[in-house]
């Protein structure tokens, strides 16, 4: 999966991940009506206008980018009818050719950790039958829980050719708290990096390593450090726009090949039309808006990367 991530980047010139993290708030009235007249406003009728809210949004940027992250938290929380939503939406964006990465940051041990892997990444036992749950392409990791949280999914992608972002230094502000920590006269991330790019040694791919790395577009300095701590890992790079994240910020995330580094956008694009930047396109255009944002998007990161020093 890791040589068709690579791939789709090299075709569509973007290495950027939509993140489909809908909020009620985000999406259009219109939209919202439409399943509430259907449905009622119920758990059910939220479900339905946030699977309508992203296909209109995979519609309009699927053929511009080569991935998509949905955040399962933001259709969890519509219970059942919500991750049916998100089962729909990574069905959806499969169909349409994208690697789907699941964010869905899932660390524990044992037998709960390769039931996460399974029903994520790989197949499940069902009498005599073996079924797909979920089925994503890549799925983000939590590993500070030890390697005994991150095996069972390693197990997996072996075995499916899948691939995992294990989180290594994240993009919200506190999370120096602990991944700064020194310890052993190290940051506790350059730590973690170390043990991903020895995980990944034996998950290779064609030039790199099925097992990547969550490192935020917020720590730009720790960016330029972690890539070279795990030149063959691939980095998930949140915190681009909403969070501050620019183009200039991102470049020590790349390799010299242009390549290594996938830079994910949430809100800032799945949300543009409430953007002054964007507002012309109105509620109606939405989806218009997001194609707007990605141009954008892809526009600021080649020149960053074509001005690096």
């Amino acid at each position: 999966m890791i040589n068709k991530l690579v791939g789709r980047i090299r075709q569509t010139g973007a290495p950027i991940v939509v993140g489909l993290d809908p909020m009620m708030k985000f999406i259009p009235e219109q939209i919202q009506e439409r399943a509430f007249a259907e449905y009622g406003e119920t758990l059910e009728g939220a479900a339905e206008a946030i699977w309508q809210y992203n296909k209109g949004i995979v519609d309009a940027i699927y053929d511009l980018v080569p991935a998509v992250k949905p955040q399962i938290a933001m259709y969890e929380q519509f219970g059942i009818p919500g991750m049916m939503a998100f089962k729909k939406t990574v069905d959806y964006c499969k169909e349409k050719g994208l690697v789907v990465i699941g964010d869905v940051k899932r660390g524990d041990i044992g037998s709960t950790s390769e039931a996460y892997a399974v029903g994520h990444l790989g197949k499940v036992q069902v009498g005599t039958k073996i079924c797909r749950s979920f089925d994503e392409d890549f799925a983000t990791v939590n590993p500070y829980l030890g390697s005994d949280g991150v095996k069972p999914f390693i197990k997996v992608c072996q075995e499916e050719k899948k691939g995992i972002f294990v989180l290594v230094k994240t993009s919200n502000p506190s999370s120096g708290e602990l991944q700064d920590r020194i310890a052993e006269g190290r940051p506790l991330y350059e730590m973690v990096g170390e043990q991903v790019a020895a995980w990944g040694e034996e998950c290779m791919g064609d030039t790199y390593s099925y097992i990547g790395a969550v490192v935020g577009a917020t720590y730009p300095e720790q960016g330029r450090i972690l890539r070279k701590i795990m030149p063959k890992a691939f980095i998930l790079v949140p915190g681009y726009g909403a969070q501050g994240g620019k183009g200039a910020d991102l470049v020590h995330f790349f390799n010299e090949d242009g390549l290594g580094a996938i830079i994910n956008s949430s809100r800032g694009i799945i949300a543009a039309y409430q953007q002054d930047k964007y507002a012309a396109y109105g509620a109606e255009g939405y989806a218009d808006a997001a194609r707007a944002a990605v141009l954008d998007m892809r526009e600021d990161i080649a020149q960053a990367l074509e001005n690096r020093g």
